[in-house]
This record gives C-alpha cells, structure tokens and sequence, in this order.
C-alpha cells in the first residue's frame, strides 16, 4: 500500500470512531475543513508513526505542520515513511 493510500484509510477510519464527517480528501483541501479536530490529528499522527515507524514532527526541529491534505501527504513521503 502506497503512503498516500495509507493515510486516507487511517484517515478515514480516525473519523469514523470518532464520529467526524469526512470531507472528500483532495490535495487542496484544508486540513481545518477536513472534519477532523485536534483530537483527531494527535490519534492520526500516532496510529501513522506505529505504520510507518516514523513520527515527522518530532525527527525535525523544524517541522512546521502542514495546513493542506496534500502537504500533511508529502510531509511523510518526504521523510521516506
């Protein structure tokens, strides 16, 4: 399964336990309109560190996060998850 493809599902599946409408998940789409809270994001950023064994925000004293889908995607494909 590609990165990419991988995040969507974990994606998807964060909301539906936590009850959040998804919205269509598109490169340009705002991670604040995405339906996921902060809550979210910290269950997503930690379910994709136990899958790819990489947490992006913490191996970079510079990290600066994401505020689109796409860049959140890139963000572990440049860190090679």
């Amino acid at each position: 399964m590609s990165i990419r493809s991988e995040i969507a599902s974990q994606v998807a599946r964060v909301a539906q336990e936590q009850g959040k409408p998804l919205a269509p998940l598109t490169d340009e789409l705002p991670l604040l309109d995405s339906g996921l809270d902060s809550l979210c994001f910290a269950i997503l950023v930690a379910r994709l560190e136990e899958v790819f064994g990489v947490d992006p925000f913490a191996t970079s004293e510079d990290a600066v996060f994401p505020t689109t889908y796409g860049e959140f995607v890139r963000l572990y494909e440049s860190v090679g998850a």
